[in-house]
């Protein structure tokens, strides 16, 4: 059921936790119709135990957001207090929602289904033993929020996005607001970078001292490399949403730059978003169209897949607060031209060649240098091998176990 990133983290670090010996009770949402029934009878059953993980599946038309394109709405930023406090908020036009891969995106009360899904949350986990409230999406935060204060337990919510990140300075306030007051609600915040620390003091007014810095991890690839095909074409991957946030735009008129210099390459565009038409159709002005391929949003080995046939990763984020597919690419042997822009950048000193987004002309020259010298990567390869070898979900998990047992002290004392 993964469909991004924080799909990928959550999982990473749920199962690290479990490693831990940490129990730990997941409420998520389960799909249903608009009559109310639930149409995803199987993914999830009501309640699943694993050793020590529970799962609660809450019914819910609520699906997780991944970019949003703006409809503003009226008096949004004093609907939103409603919704962190489990009332019912007016029932009007919302977002327009696009899912990862999704050939269409999604409009609804979004407000409303938060409400619906904070007032269901807090009946499943009524009677339900536990320490520690951890969310990990704004849309989850009231929810969380409304549990920790109805058991009294601590909240901790941990911020892989921001709405920053996400728009720009053309935020949505309704979604500014809730982000700020789960934020705010919570006893203290995980960052994924210090890039998103700084975002989260300067932006939401939070405390420096309530943020701790808990990067993400990878899981240790399983066996050995398989050889990457030779076709005698080079191939240049990009992976990830076609949003604004992760500067498409920029990995094609940097593309347009190297196939200016070099014949017998081509460009892959893994994802899709919003920005999708309008990607298709640069490529098509540019008349790249015989040397780009987009292969859509790619799940389980098709992800693999893809690592396997690149020889060169590009990560141009506009801003990312980490930055997961980098450490994914160093896994499969792929050199990593990466955006300064970002969290990943923060752990990878040598093991990637760092860009400003903006500055397509060097990208390219960084692609190209990849491209023409093969030990280069292979030296670049090797750093960044040495440098993710200590970021694993296990020391993720340990370092939130941290964040648990001081919360839970400080409320003794």
């Amino acid at each position: 059921m993964i469909s991004g990133g924080l799909g990928t983290a959550c999982e990473g670090l749920t199962r690290a936790l479990a490693r831990l010996n940490i129990e730990v009770l997941f409420v998520l949402p389960k799909a249903i119709g608009a009559g109310g029934e639930a149409t995803v009878e199987d993914a999830l059953p009501h309640e699943e135990t694993s050793r020590a993980m529970t799962f609660r599946a809450v019914p819910s038309s609520l699906t997780s957001p991944y970019q949003y394109t703006g409809r503003p709405w009226e008096e949004t930023a004093a609907a939103a207090p409603a919704v962190l406090a489990a009332g019912a908020p007016p029932r009007r036009a919302g977002l327009r929602i696009v899912g990862a891969g999704a050939s269409r995106g999604y409009e609804g009360d979004l407000l409303g289904k938060i409400g619906d899904y904070v007032r269901r949350c807090m009946q499943v986990t009524r009677h339900e033993g536990f320490d520690v409230v951890h969310a990990h999406d704004w849309v989850t935060f009231p929810a969380a929020a409304a549990i920790a204060a109805q058991s009294g337990k601590p909240l901790v919510v941990q911020v892989h996005s921001t709405e920053f990140d996400r728009s720009g300075e053309n935020v949505n306030q309704a979604v500014y607001e809730i982000e700020r007051q789960g934020m705010h609600a919570a006893r203290a915040i995980i960052a994924v970078s210090h890039l998103t620390k700084r975002t989260l003091v300067e932006r939401y007014g939070v405390p420096a001292e309530k943020v701790r810095v808990v990067h993400n991890g990878i899981d240790p690839k399983r066996g050995p490399a398989a050889p990457r095909p030779c076709n005698g074409d080079k191939t240049v991957l990009f992976m990830g949403r076609l949003t604004r946030q992760k500067g498409p735009e920029f990995f094609i008129r940097a593309a347009a730059r190297v196939l200016a210099c070099l014949d017998h390459v081509r460009f892959v565009v893994a994802g899709w978003g919003d920005l999708g038409p309008q990607i298709v159709e640069r490529v098509a002005a540019e008349g790249l169209g015989l040397r780009v391929r987009f292969a859509g949003f790619l799940r389980g080995p098709e992800v693999e897949r893809a690592y396997r046939m690149a020889d060169v990763y590009v990560m141009p984020s506009i801003s990312e607060p980490f930055g997961l597919t980098a450490l994914e690419a160093i896994q499969y042997g792929v050199p990593v031209v990466l955006s300064k822009n970002s969290g990943v950048a923060e752990v990878l000193h040598r093991g990637a060649l760092k860009v400003d987004f903006w500055d397509v002309d060097q990208m390219a020259d960084k692609i190209i240098a990849l491209l023409r010298h093969p030990a280069l990567g292979e030296v670049v390869c090797r750093e960044g091998a040495d440098e993710i070898r200590p970021l694993t979900w296990d020391e993720a998990a340990r370092k939130c176990v941290g964040v648990y047992r001081e919360q839970l002290e400080s409320l003794k004392s």
